[in-house]
């Protein structure tokens, strides 16, 4: 009797198990029911969540410069965001991609073209943030006090060169950044190509990490000429008082998007929205405000649009008659 009772309760348990695994089976891929919230619902963790935030900087000043200035954003946003944050710059524009897609970043303050090419190409970064600055005044390089999203890169010359027109720069040397640099040679190679001098057979090329390297190499007479964002000889002013009245603006480009504050894209929302949050609220804190001016001359972060950039994506395919 004992046994009986035992293969009919194991018959029963059998059917049971089949059942529930026979249900499982034909609810995969089935729409949960209305109403259920969990029903389908992916771990809360999903995504990648970081026990260190690497964050990284293009070398758009002198490098060693650049991360001294940048290092007391480690302690703010650490304290934010609970972990530790690790603050580096890129060797050159390009190496920030790489670095983002091996994912051996985890957020990169990328200027616009660098962050069409993470975004577009490489898929190595989805835009949280675009930054905030004053404007420049043309005629004398020097901040406005209103806020604009935009900036413009310039062609730069000796006060006293022959070079007149952007045509009179055939045949001789200029200085760039790295070619995904928006300001320092994207905007102004498009603007050299509308004027009838090509940016790759037309000059000679001499590539610098740094825009004030690249005016430093211009005034020590290794180039004829400079692509350089619209600020960067106001900032230099300090260790070189008479920069203005020794250069001269050749000619602006066209309006560029402010730079972008990217992150992996597998970043879970979570942490998404956390270092969107910690670096608009350190934009509005006064020592926050130091640190990110001193860098970029930033002044604060808004929430950032990806058709922004459509106008550095039109840049990049006249640039490359594609």
């Amino acid at each position: 009797m004992m046994k009986k009772a035992s293969a009919i309760g194991l018959t029963v348990v059998l059917a049971a198990a089949l059942s529930v695994g026979c249900a499982q089976k034909n609810n995969q891929g089935a729409t949960p029911p209305a109403g259920n919230n969990d029903a389908g619902k992916a771990p809360a963790a999903q995504g990648y969540v970081p026990k260190e935030l690497k964050v990284q900087f293009v070398p758009s000043q002198n490098a060693e410069t650049l991360e001294a200035k940048a290092k007391p954003l480690e302690k703010l946003l650490g304290d934010r965001l609970g972990i530790p944050v690790k603050v580096s710059v890129s060797t050159d524009y390009n190496t920030v991609i790489e670095a983002m897609a091996s994912k051996q970043v985890d957020v990169g303050f990328l200027p616009p073209t660098n962050y069409v090419v993470a975004h577009d190409t490489k898929k190595a970064a989805d835009l949280l943030l675009q930054a905030t600055r004053f404007g420049v005044d043309d005629k004398t390089g020097q901040p406005t006090t209103e806020l604009v999203d935009s900036y413009k890169a310039m062609i730069v010359v000796k006060a006293d060169s022959a070079i007149k027109e952007i045509k009179d720069l055939k045949g001789k040397k200029i200085g760039w950044q790295g070619t995904t640099s928006a300001a320092g040679y994207t905007y102004p190679a498009l603007l050299m190509k509308k004027n009838g001098v090509d940016p790759v057979s037309d000059v000679t090329g001499v590539q610098f990490q740094g825009h004030d390297k690249a005016v430093i190499a211009l005034l020590n007479g290794q180039v004829d000429a400079v692509a350089v964002f619209q600020d960067i000889r106001a900032q230099m002013q300090k260790d070189v008082p008479d920069i203005m009245q020794k250069t001269r603006v050749l000619a602006f480009t066209d309006k560029i998007p402010n730079d972008t504050i990217s992150v992996r894209p597998d970043m879970s929302a979570e942490w998404k929205k956390k270092i969107s949050d910690a670096f608009i609220a350190i934009g509005k804190d006064p020592d926050g405000q130091k640190i990110i001016f001193d860098v970029y001359t930033h002044k604060g972060y808004v929430e950032g649009k990806d058709e922004n950039f459509n106008v550095v994506r039109d840049a990049n395919k006249q640039l490359s008659g594609k």
